[in-house]
């Protein structure tokens, strides 16, 4: 099979390489096209990649383009990974919102809808291509704002883009973790939007094992989203939320967090991969050792800022290997194979969740094989979530209308409709600013 990778020059591409060359088995992926903007990227990422295969017999053939359409025909699948604007687009996102006194996070509040901004032109662009040049391709997408971006390129590509996350399936884990079980065989009721969705159960052998969970302090003190969130919120909720919305459940605290925080996540990450990149070319030097170093480095330092706030100390051992290459991987299994699995898919909800009409892009366990992933009915959500839900999706819909209108007004309501913005004034300051830091929102008119 060939594996189209777009964004072949981002970081994260040799956790993806590491899990196809564990994939001994027929009809695995044979041949890896990465696809850039950045050919210096690419030359960084080749060389780790070159290095992972070294002593792997029959490992994928890795090719190199610059070239969209050259990257894209003949692939079986298509993995989108691409970050438009590049980390000092999001630098820049955080530093706007930031000004105005409210979230610039990647993929939440006022910084994701400025992510969105720019990035659906550029994945519509990609759908249309994909139709075009692999009708037959299957599209996994790991782009942020995931589930707006997957919705956007759903328009032209219907089931066969999916969207990919591993928030909650390092939630999940971390449940089954706690309560003895093994994440393999339990059900993790989880459902919402891609990093604003919550597990309402966990069950092992027909049973539910979260009010266990809920029902003690101590079990609920345990892992990460129990220190994240506390107890109390958590036993209130009666259900363990996302990591992400601890940007809305303690939003103030954040916001005054990153403030005051010597350097934005994304100023950082882009930073730390300047380093890398610099040195992942340089003769002499290994470059997937300087690529191990800092995506160790990396994954300690994730959201940092929340996990200040809350006192939540450092992230545990078992959270610091990744996991959506795992994921990515299963899905492709699944269908190039029919190996049928269960997985926490971004996928168009159908008749899944009633509050959403069915093109809305939603995040739920899914059954998954070869004709792709079926989202698994699911029960309503509480009225806060409900609310939450609909409220966020509702914004995504003028992000993809202001996207295709480019009317200015489109955006001033999508950043003023947020419950994380909530000002008219404030939306409009962040339009301006936003338009004035990224020539890729010139079409905003």
């Amino acid at each position: 099979m060939r594996l189209t990778i777009l964004g072949g020059g981002g970081f994260r591409v040799p956790l993806v390489y590491g899990a196809l060359l564990g994939d001994r088995a027929a009809g695995r992926v044979t041949h890896v096209v990465l696809h850039d903007l950045d050919a210096d990227r690419l030359t960084a990422v080749s060389r780790v990649l070159a290095e992972q295969a070294a002593d792997v017999p029959d490992a994928p053939e890795v090719t190199a383009t610059t070239d969209l359409d050259e990257a894209l025909r003949g692939a079986d699948f298509v993995f989108s990974a691409i970050r438009v604007g590049g980390l000092e687009g999001r630098a820049a996102d955080e530093r706007v919102a930031l000004a105005e006194g409210v979230l610039g996070q990647e993929t939440v509040g006022a910084g994701g809808i400025a992510y969105g901004l720019r990035t659906v032109p550029v994945a519509d662009d990609i759908a249309r291509r994909v139709a075009r040049l692999a009708p037959d391709a299957w599209v996994i997408n790991f782009t942020n704002p995931a589930g707006l971006v997957t919705e956007a390129m759903s328009r032209h590509l219907g089931d066969r883009v999916i969207g990919i996350c591993d928030s909650p399936v390092g939630l999940g884990r971390r449940v089954a973790r706690v309560l003895g079980a093994d994440p393999r065989e339990a059900w993790i009721d989880y459902v919402g939007l891609n990093h604003l969705g919550w597990v309402r159960g966990l069950r092992v052998d027909g049973r539910d094992e979260l009010p266990r969970l809920l029902a003690d302090p101590r079990l609920l003190g345990s892992f990460e989203e129990g220190r994240l969130f506390g107890p109390d919120w958590l036993r209130a909720l009666g259900m363990i939320p996302n990591e992400y919305l601890h940007y809305y459940y303690f939003n103030r605290e954040t916001v005054r967090a990153y403030q005051e925080a010597e350097r934005t996540r994304g100023a950082f990450l882009r930073d730390q991969q300047a380093r890398f990149y610099a040195q992942a070319v340089r003769p002499g030097t290994s470059a997937l050792a300087a690529w191990e170093s800092t995506r160790a480095e990396r994954e300690a330092t994730y959201m940092s800022e929340n996990r200040d706030t809350a006192g939540a100390g450092e992230r545990e051992a078992d959270d610091l290997s990744g996991g959506y290459e795992k994921v990515a991987l299963a899905l492709m299994r699944a269908v190039a194979r029919d190996e049928r699995t269960t997985l926490i898919l971004n996928v168009r909800n159908g008749r899944t969740l009633a509050a959403l009409d069915a093109d809305a892009v939603i995040e739920v366990p899914c059954l998954v094989d070869a004709g792709g992933a079926h989202p698994v009915a699911a029960d309503p959500l509480p009225d806060h979530a409900t609310g939450l839900v609909c409220s966020v999706k509702a914004v995504e819909r003028e992000v993809l209308a202001a996207a295709a209108s480019g009317s200015r007004a489109t955006a001033v309501k999508a950043f003023a409709l947020h419950p994380l913005v909530d000002s008219v004034g404030v939306a409009r300051r962040l339009v301006d600013g936003y338009t004035a830091a990224h020539p890729g929102l010139a079409y905003l008119r």
